[in-house]
């Protein structure tokens, strides 16, 4: 009885160790490979629990494999884009320019009212009001409202609000998207106009958009420690 406890204790604080060495997200927040790590880790330290014959060793190694794989994908989703793409998957809109995207939602298996019920969280009750709806790789739901609806702010008074529309994400991390230039109308040419404008170069910018009304969004990248 007392091994028992003794290992259940061992198991349950190495587990917890290992989650907080993956990362502090919470459960709706976790990527689709995040997921499927957890489920498995609660998984693998059960059985042993229940069974006091498995070596805690074996147990230990698995878990050590799950996170350090776990840890390893995480590290080359930050460095390319197509391995997060991958493992991740890619953002979704499924409401553009007001309207509902029907192949978008038929792609996710999304029903009208799963998108409802999204919106409704989001304390959304008139999809009217909705400009932009981005389904994202963690399940959850980005709303933009459209212009007329968003709160007024002090630079808005009295002027007639413009759609800004869904800013195009110009660049990451020092790389361009070719896939955003090309949707945005812009090519290399113009990305480096805009970029001198800023008095920046591209390995230099950590993110740059690019909204509908010609407003930009500049952050540099930063010295990580």
């Amino acid at each position: 009885m007392l091994t028992s406890f003794i290992r259940t204790v061992l198991l349950l604080f190495f587990v917890i160790l290992c989650l907080r060495l993956m990362g502090k997200r919470q459960i709706g927040q976790l990527q689709p490979s995040e997921l499927v790590v957890t489920i498995l880790l609660s998984q693998i330290a059960a059985t042993p629990m229940q069974d006091n014959d498995i070596p805690m060793l074996n147990t230990v190694v698995s878990i050590l494999a799950l996170a350090g794989v776990e840890i390893l994908l995480s590290a080359l989703s930050m460095k390319s884009g197509t391995v997060r793409m991958l493992v991740d998957g890619s953002p979704i809109e499924v409401i553009a320019d007001g309207k509902i995207d029907q192949n978008a939602l038929k792609r996710l298996r999304y029903t009208i009212d799963d998108l409802l019920e999204g919106l409704r969280q989001k304390d959304i009750f008139d999809i009217s009001q909705v400009q932009s709806a981005v389904a994202e790789t963690n399940g959850g739901l980005s709303v933009q409202l459209k212009a007329g609806e968003q709160p007024l702010s002090v630079s808005q008074f009295g002027k007639d609000a413009a759609e800004p529309g869904v800013p195009a994400v110009l660049v990451k991390d020092g790389k361009p998207d070719q896939a955003a230039l090309k949707s945005a109308g812009l090519d290399l040419d113009t990305l480096q106009k805009l970029l001198k404008r800023e008095n920046a170069a591209v390995e230099q910018v950590f993110l740059l958009t690019l909204d509908a009304t010609g407003k930009t969004f500049l952050v540099r990248k930063e010295s990580l420690k």
